[in-house]
């Protein structure tokens, strides 16, 4: 039986095929400006490079920002499909605590013994903690995205006191022109964001003692060693990453499928 999840950001769609409950491909593509057109490209894309029709898949699960834009069987929360593709692709761990750092917004979920939600916190009011503000200040700072993650480990974070996008912008124009190193303050705009996570995580129950077996990390921001070490400095306990983060949400979906 064939099953597809599809996670609809607000940056990226992300499409998980599955058969029988396993992974059978996955794919990523940007949102673009219509959430529909491009989650239906790529469920089609998806499809056609696995030499598969629509009516041979039995369910098509959606979830994320977009999710009641496309054509499909069931609609499911994120909270809900990221918690079942993190516990998933963590299986075995003993997780008790998912954060996830997407395009426009940023979650951090506690599990229960069953690995049920057993609370959230979502921020989706600003853009402050999330994708979005890192690609904002990236832009800023004359550089790409990716070189947030290819920064050296001996360099010390500058501290950036503001969260929002517009002050933080300003700080920082400030620093530069103060001669402050570029990349210590590219490192100290990941550990603001590395700051709010922790503060979300532990307002859902987060505890070094309670998260002793790791914090699953999900989401595009997950791709960024550099974020994933500060996180883990703050927390005290590891921080589960893998090459399949970003499609946790697609994947929970394409298990509740």
């Amino acid at each position: 039986m064939y099953t597809i999840g599809a996670d609809i950001g607000s940056v990226a769609v992300k499409v998980v095929l599955s058969k029988d409950g396993e992974w059978i491909d996955g794919l990523i593509a940007p949102t673009g400006w219509s959430p529909k057109s491009s989650g239906a490209e790529a469920i089609a894309a998806i499809l056609d490079k696995n030499g598969l029709s629509r009516a041979q898949i039995s369910r098509v699960v959606a979830t994320g920002y977009g999710r009641n834009s496309v054509d499909c069987d069931e609609r499911i929360t994120e909270i809900t499909c990221h918690a079942k593709g993190a516990r998933r692709l963590f299986e075995g761990s003993g997780i008790r605590f998912v954060l996830d750092i997407g395009g426009q917004d940023s979650k951090a979920i506690s599990l229960d013994e069953k690995y049920n939600v057993s609370d959230f916190l979502m921020n989706d009011k600003c853009a402050a903690g999330t994708g979005r503000f890192l690609q904002n200040m990236a832009v800023m700072l004359g550089c790409e995205l990716k070189d947030f993650s290819l920064l050296p480990s001996d360099i010390e974070p500058h501290a950036i006191s503001s969260m929002c996008t517009v002050f933080a912008e300003s700080e920082v124009v400030g620093l530069l022109a103060q001669g402050v190193d570029k990349r210590a303050l590219m490192l100290g705009i990941l550990d603001s964001v590395a700051s709010r996570a922790e503060g979300m995580l532990r307002r859902v129950g987060f505890s070094a003692q309670s998260g002793a077996s790791g914090v699953a990390f999900t989401g595009g921001a997950s791709r960024s060693r550099n974020l994933v070490a500060l996180i883990e400095r703050r927390l005290g306990v590891p921080l589960r990453a893998c090459e399949k983060s970003q499609y946790a949400g697609a994947l929970g979906a394409a298990e509740t499928a």
